[in-house]
């Protein structure tokens, strides 16, 4: 099923309509107080949008912008140029051996993760940095927030294929790959922002929280008949993933930072085994959330709204431990560096 959020919709209609934010707002406040609580936030905005004629998915299949891919899409063609490929790796799983490869592609219009199983990982060894590639086959899934293109059995992936060409500049395959994030203060940061860097003090941890996944494909292995199956894989022995909130504060504003698996282990700077440990005894847990309070980080994150309780969040991609004598000095060497040189 296709999703999406809020603001999801809330861009196209602007985009579409020519509304401005604070119009499009005040036209889905008053639907929702018209309907007296009928609706969700969403459902008002599908409301608005079906009253200005606007058609808020205009493709369900087929060649994609990469901003137009959404969540719950399958069959999905699309072409990107690819800015880093994170290389294959095995993985056993019930008695069977698997193969994971991923790259990050992007085109004009944003940039998305592909993720290769099994025979398609053994395809990221003929890729590198600059080329294009063409997925064709491809399904959509939600991880960490974000959106992923996934290549099963039956999707292909065609490198550098000819007559395509993809106006995205990348830096020489040998140099790490710079992308452009802009730093704001928690009380700068909207809806409309994707991703964003911000610096902030630990002030509250919550519990790890534990669930079920599917030990081949990491999606959510629901409760089934007494028993965990994956929509993919059907009935599994599950293995459990993991996610902790905590509250930030830069001295402009508080807010919730989302952590998953693997940004649960950086900040905390412990391995899966240690941090699984906790599922079977939380107790043991309450002295690294007291040891946690007061740090300082610093994070690369995307901003979501949270429509059940109608706030931004942030749901990390990338997080270290920082310095504050550190980050002022970084700053200041950046601010530097942007000014003219005089001649």
């Amino acid at each position: 099923m296709i999703r999406l959020s809020y603001d999801e919709i809330a861009a196209r209609i602007s985009e579409k309509s020519g509304l401005s934010q604070a119009e499009l707002s005040d036209r889905v406040e008053r639907k929702m107080a018209q309907l007296a609580g009928l609706v969700s936030r969403e459902g008002a905005a599908h409301i608005v949008a079906s009253e200005l004629g606007i058609k808020l998915i205009d493709q369900m299949s087929g060649r994609l912008q990469i901003k137009n891919i959404l969540n719950g899409m399958r069959d999905v063609e699309a072409v990107g140029k690819v800015l880093q490929v994170f290389g294959e790796r095995s993985f056993s799983s019930n008695g069977r051996d698997g193969k994971l490869a991923s790259l990050q592609v992007a085109d004009e219009t944003g940039s998305i993760r592909v993720v290769l199983w099994n025979e398609q990982a053994e395809q990221a060894r003929l890729v590198k940095a600059g080329d294009v590639v063409k997925v064709r086959g491809a399904y959509v899934r939600d991880r960490e927030g974000g959106r992923e293109l996934h290549l099963g059995d039956r999707s292909t992936l065609v490198v550098n294929p000819p007559g395509e060409k993809v106006d995205v500049a990348i830096q020489s395959p040998q140099q790490p790959q710079q992308v452009s994030i802009p730093r704001k203060k928690l009380s700068e940061l909207s809806g409309s922002d994707a991703l964003a860097e911000v610096l902030g003090t630990v002030v509250q941890v919550f519990d790890i929280k534990f669930f079920e996944v599917c030990p081949s494909c990491g999606k959510r292995a629901r409760l089934s008949e007494g028993s965990f199956a994956c929509d993919a894989h059907g009935k599994v022995s599950p293995s459990y993933s993991y996610v902790m909130n905590a509250v930030i504060d830069d001295g402009t504003e508080t807010m919730r930072l989302v952590l998953f698996r693997r940004m649960v282990e950086k900040l905390l700077g412990k391995s899966e085994q240690e941090i699984l440990s906790y599922r079977l005894n939380p107790d043991s847990f309450q002295q690294v959330k007291n040891d946690l309070l007061g740090t300082f980080v610093r994070a690369v994150a995307r901003v979501n709204k949270n429509e059940m309780f109608d706030r931004l969040e942030l749901v990390a991609q990338e997080i270290h431990e920082a310095s504050p004598d550190e980050e002022i000095t970084r700053l200041n060497n950046e601010l530097a560096a942007k000014e003219p040189q005089s001649s």
